[in-house]
């Protein structure tokens, strides 16, 4: 028997392999259920398995202490096969209160394990959670293995050496946890230890009362009388491709996508942002590596900071700023100041939730209506948008040399969980990577400011400051000759239509489109873009290795669109485009190529499951017949 993650864990007398396992640990904003999420995240990429992430953070951080609007919650889908989402249904579920279990025991698979403090199931915690009677007592959760300890009390018990005050021993709960599901899965605890003595090194104390308590919880996975069938899991490594990996989120493998950009194309870079949930992330990533030619500003509004972005790539550096759906509103005048003035810029926009304030926290693919379209008058920019957490690298270092080739801003899409979310990394040579170096103009002969390259229309760049090359640019029309101010009609037209020629032209300049997983032409194209790509891509191999026509496309580049999409998409009978999102994408498929794509759309602040895609794929197919 096979196990694979979301179908449960077996019981010790199946002597069945476990292939996959999924887990979440659930708890209050303040349990530290991100942190011991991240450090079991580390020891299982160490093991050699592959995996995925969803960190899911509550909506409202500062909620009341156990309300069911204050748990945060961390998921990981971890084992020997290719790994592309974070799971469908849980196996194992870690819950530090009755809010953590009410708001997430419908994802766990029947017979699945629950692992509960018995402590935090007070009166009034239960009262708080809707509970009114305790079920950890009163056989609501026979269909489940639990296993419920008074955490609490234990950790306690651990860190009493230490002379910690109450609420400091506490605090500890996560790591006696997280000391148990290490057991639970055999999972080294050494390199989790040299973590915590390396985060408390000014706090020695600290550190060694976080140690006892992971020691303490690992100990009692070891002496104590579990429920029958639960034991140790040992789960096969996967085979990988050779190479030296790390565990990455897209945050920040986007910071580092951002500064081999800059490296390649010898640029300084200026990021300035304000903060806002969840794009703040990326601000404090490059903050940390200033000895990569990168300066890093915290401005005092939205605008503020895309203005400085913009000063910084007129004096010649690159500037890059990030927001995430309502700042990117904000940006959005001097977005198109950039596009007419033709300046290289890199906007990033970590998608969220909702319209205005929506779902700060969750996950949606929002914002491509205003990425396409989003700007006063026509001014079309390129939009990317990375695939997975890793992808983030890779789509950065092509927002560079897009914005810098073509002279135009060039607007990145990511999101809140490819940004928060992790898995292995290959980590590639930065010698394979080809650099794309700037030259600027410092020949004064014929110049002006609208002279342009014949091939990419991009327009020249010269650095204020250079010898016979004095200019000046800005948001009034300019002569498409001279670079000065002009108001002439025909003039303005001639203008738009280079602008947009010019991004139109970037389209020879992309890969064609491929298909993902599948033929070129058949019965059913599952199309998507973003991170729709793990839960799609899961789908389709399912459905295939069940003798299912249907393919994957997977869309990097969502303007201008490859040149090949529309003849690729035409060469199958049906088309469906999942998406988090009422369904922009789609529109834009059918305006584009005239096409009757189909729309699967979902906008709960939470990724799609794989399960959800399978089931649309077999409508998909029946409707072939």
């Amino acid at each position: 028997m096979t196990v694979l993650g979301g179908v449960g864990l077996p019981n010790s007398d199946d002597n069945a392999p476990v292939q996959g396992v999924v887990i979440r640990f659930a708890g209050d904003s303040g349990d530290g259920m991100q942190l011991t999420g991240t450090k079991f995240t580390q020891g299982t990429a160490l093991h050699g398995h592959d995996l995925a992430t969803f960190p899911d953070f509550p909506a409202e951080i500062r909620a009341p202490a156990g309300a069911t609007f204050g748990v945060s919650a961390y998921q990981i889908y971890f084992g020997s096969d290719d790994v592309t989402t974070a799971g469908d249904e849980v196996d194992v579920l870690v819950v530090m209160n009755p809010a953590a279990l009410v708001t997430n025991l419908h994802d766990l698979v029947e017979g699945g394990l629950i692992i509960a403090d018995r402590g935090a199931f007070s009166a009034k915690n239960l009262t708080k959670a809707g509970y009114e009677a305790n079920p950890l007592e009163d056989e609501s959760l026979d269909g489940y293995r639990v296993i419920d300890i008074d955490v609490t009390k234990h950790v306690l018990e651990a860190v009493k050496p230490f002379g910690l005050g109450h609420k400091e021993s506490i605090r500890c709960k996560n790591m006696w946890t997280l000391g148990l599901i290490m057991w639970l899965f055999d999972r080294d605890r050494s390199e989790t230890i040299q973590g915590i003595q390396s985060k408390f090194a000014t706090k020695p104390v600290l550190a060694e009362a976080n140690i006892a308590a992971i020691n303490a919880g690992h100990a009692y996975g070891e002496t104590a009388e579990l429920p029958a069938g639960v034991e140790v899991y040992k789960i096969p490594k996967a085979e990988l491709p050779v190479g030296v990996y790390r565990n990455v989120n897209g945050t920040e493998a986007l910071a580092w996508g951002l500064l081999a950009g800059g490296q390649l194309a010898d640029l300084d870079i200026v990021f300035a942002s304000y903060p806002i949930t969840p794009a703040t992330a990326l601000l404090h990533a490059l903050s940390n590596h200033k000895e990569f030619d990168v300066m890093t500003f915290q401005a005092e509004d939205e605008i503020a900071a895309v203005c400085a972005a913009v000063g910084a790539s007129f004096a010649g550096s690159l500037g890059v700023t990030s927001s995430s759906g309502p700042g990117i509103s904000l940006k959005g005048e001097a977005i198109s100041l950039c596009s007419a003035v033709e300046l290289p810029l890199v906007v990033v926009n970590t998608q969220r939730g909702g319209p205005s304030t929506g779902l700060p926290t969750k996950t949606e693919q929002s914002d491509l209506n205003q990425a396409l379209s989003g700007r006063h008058a026509d001014a079309s920019l390129p939009v990317i948008a990375a695939a997975t957490p890793a992808d983030c690298f890779e789509i950065a270092i092509e927002a560079v040399r897009l914005a810098t080739k073509y002279m135009t801003p060039v607007i990145v899409l990511s999101d809140g969980y490819l940004a928060s979310a992790s898995e292995p990394w290959n980590i590639p040579d930065f010698k394979d990577y080809q650099p794309f170096p700037v030259n600027y103009r410092i020949d004064p002969e014929g110049f002006t400011p609208a002279t342009r390259d014949p091939k990419t229309l991009a327009r020249v760049w010269a650095k204020p400051g250079t010898a016979g090359l004095e200019h000046r640019i800005g948001g009034i029309e300019r002569n498409v000759e001279t670079g000065d101010i002009c108001y002439e009609p025909d003039n303005h037209q001639k203008m738009t239509d280079i602008r947009k020629a010019k991004i139109d032209g970037i389209a020879a300049d992309i890969p064609q489109q491929q298909v993902i997983l599948g033929n070129p032409g058949g019965k059913v194209a599952l199309v998507g873009w973003g991170s729709t790509f793990g839960p799609i891509h899961g789908a389709v191999k399912r459905a295939r290795d069940s003798g299912m026509d249907v393919s994957h496309i997977h869309v990097r580049y969502m303007w201008p669109l490859p040149a090949n999409l529309g003849e690729l998409l035409a060469s199958y009978e049906r088309v469906l485009i999942p998406e988090m999102n009422t369904g922009q994408f789609v529109d834009l498929v059918r305006s584009q190529y005239l096409i009757d794509a189909r729309g699967l759309n979902k906008v709960s602040g939470r990724p799609f499951k794989i399960k959800e895609i399978e089931q649309a794929i077999e409508t998909e197919l029946e409707m072939c017949k």
